[in-house]
């Protein structure tokens, strides 16, 4: 059966959820489709620094700025650089005044979920593929073998989206760099001294083309990526399944590094989540195609050493969601002012990204950090 929606946004995450709460905050009617069964389906990754030039921006279009207050941890900004064999680098406290606090990203998605009509999110559609039908409008083919029509197609589906074909050929490119994720449960209790190595925010241990970011949760636990610059089929050779063995495989990398580093890794509860840093090409943008645009990862995947991820996603998500509002009845010129907005700031935070991973990752790159967080302290 084929059912008709003006607007079809393709995923929940969000800056999905950000433009079709815009969009109501405007009286306009979307309808979201997400491939999970339910927001309860996963958890939804570690904390979000969420920046006032962009995702803050976002949150005061939806109309959510202090209820997203409320969701801020505090000390969340603090951070801590260290080096290989346990030497602190540099250490900032959070005084509570900074501009990009930290919060859950799945306490933030919750409260996206929360400020929308019931209804507006349809669960367990998983998108399989999209195909023009004239005049901008398309139709969404689901795995169960719905079929849906729209007059605007919005792709906000992610790296792997199943919309940007209908705009670009680009598909994301590995980067050189896999990351291990590992949690550490109730850390004050159970892990004390791997809780005061992290300290109460964000955490960074460079060396040799490798390191640690890990971070506190606001449940009391410790995240903890373990960064590696490997083959891209690194990743293939180990079994996952099998948690002693792969510690083992991964603490071979950090073989001389400081015990309570790898202690991180060695005392890690549950299994360990191996994932592939990926990115579409710097400056990725495509012709206008009349009823589709993209938005967050599915525009401008990029690695997360700009921390601008979810931000542009949000951002994304409340300009589009405006500039629809701004053009009532004209698709196309909403888009085209969108675009127009988007490729720019986009090309700008991917070269960022770019340039930061070359940096944590390449030569001398505790010292290079180190630099660039004096240079940032000498002009603020």
């Amino acid at each position: 059966m084929t059912t008709h929606h003006p607007i079809a946004i393709i995923g929940a995450g969000l800056g999905g959820l950000t433009l079709a709460r815009v969009l109501h905050t405007h009286g306009v009617q979307a309808t979201v489709f997400e491939l999970e069964a339910s927001a309860q389906t996963r958890t939804q990754g570690g904390m979000l620094d969420i920046h006032d030039d962009s995702g803050q921006v976002a949150l005061r279009a939806a109309g959510l700025q202090e209820r997203f207050r409320a969701l801020i941890h505090p000390g969340g900004e603090a951070m801590r650089i260290m080096a290989p064999d346990g030497t602190v680098r540099m250490e900032e406290t959070d005084e509570g005044n900074g501009t990009r606090p930290e919060v859950d990203r799945g306490q933030l998605r919750d409260l996206l979920l929360g400020s929308l009509p019931d209804g507006t999110v349809r669960w367990d559609a998983k998108a399989t593929g999209a195909r023009p039908l004239g005049d901008g409008r398309h139709e969404v083919i689901f795995a169960d073998g719905a079929t849906v029509t729209t007059d605007l197609l919005v792709g906000a589906d992610g790296a792997w989206s199943r919309i940007r074909p209908l705009v670009s050929d680009a598909v994301p490119a590995y980067t050189g760099v896999s990351f291990i994720e590992i949690d550490l449960l109730d850390a004050d209790a159970r892990h004390p001294h791997s809780a005061t190595l992290i300290g109460g925010g964000f955490f960074i241990s460079l060396g040799d083309s490798k390191g640690f970011l890990a971070h506190r949760e606001t449940d009391g636990s410790l995240h903890v990526y373990t960064a590696l610059t490997t083959g891209e089929n690194w990743i293939d050779g180990i079994d996952f399944t099998d948690t002693a063995a792969a510690k083992s495989a991964v603490l071979a990398h950090f073989d001389g590094w400081y015990d309570g580093l790898r202690a991180l890794i060695a005392d890690a509860d549950g299994p360990l989540v191996p994932r592939r840093v990926n990115a579409l090409p710097v400056g990725h943008r495509w012709e206008r195609v009349p009823g589709v645009t993209l938005l967050g990862d599915a525009a401008h995947l990029m690695s997360p050493f700009a921390g601008e991820g979810a931000n542009l996603a949000m951002l994304d998500g409340a300009e589009l969601g405006q500039a629809i509002a701004a053009h009532s009845g004209d698709t196309e010129a909403a888009l085209a002012a969108y675009e127009n907005a988007l490729f720019p700031r986009s090309q700008a935070s991917a070269a960022e990204s770019a340039a930061n991973l070359e940096l944590m990752f390449g030569d001398n790159s505790l010292k290079r950090l180190l630099d660039q967080f004096a240079s940032y302290q000498a002009h603020s």
